[in-house]
């Protein structure tokens, strides 16, 4: 009878076979390997931020942001997305969950974005309607190490 907020991935994209073949066996995920690249670049007081990946043609996401952090603001919307501290898998009839810890995230104001994705291309064909949409937010976060603990079953 607990509500825990977590989060499901529908396809996690990493540039290191190791990676994939680990939360694909271990945790059930859908990880995929890809060729990746990424620009990080401090310019006065703004940040430049291009995380591009490949299948049969590049996609990418391109941010310009404030270069100074700010602390995750309660009850906030950049909370609400960052703070799920569980994982939920499901493979067949079985469903598992995992804990993953780590502190608090800082975040970046926005200032520009780009994305350049054929979301049917990279996600399958549910998602085509994304290729027409604009998203309803657009954040970055300073990230962290993580620790993900044992699964267990729930259903």
């Amino acid at each position: 009878n607990d509500w825990k907020r977590g989060v499901v991935f529908i396809k996690e994209i990493v540039p290191k076979p190791a990676l994939s073949f680990v939360a694909n066996s271990v945790y059930k995920e859908n990880y995929k390997t890809m060729p990746m690249k990424n620009i990080i670049h401090q310019k006065d007081q703004e940040l430049l931020i291009k995380y591009s990946w490949k299948d049969k043609e590049w996609h990418s996401i391109e941010i310009s942001a404030e270069s100074e952090p700010l602390k995750m603001e309660n009850n906030s919307e950049f909370e609400f997305i960052t703070e799920h501290y569980y994982g939920f898998t499901k493979k067949e009839n079985k469903t598992s969950e995992y804990q993953v810890c780590h502190p608090k995230w800082d975040y970046y104001l926005i200032k520009n974005y780009q994305l350049e994705i054929d979301f049917q291309k990279v996600y399958g064909n549910d998602f085509e309607c994304l290729n027409h949409r604009n998203p309803i937010s657009v954040m970055l976060a300073e990230g962290s190490e993580i620790e993900v603990k044992t699964k267990k079953y729930v259903i």
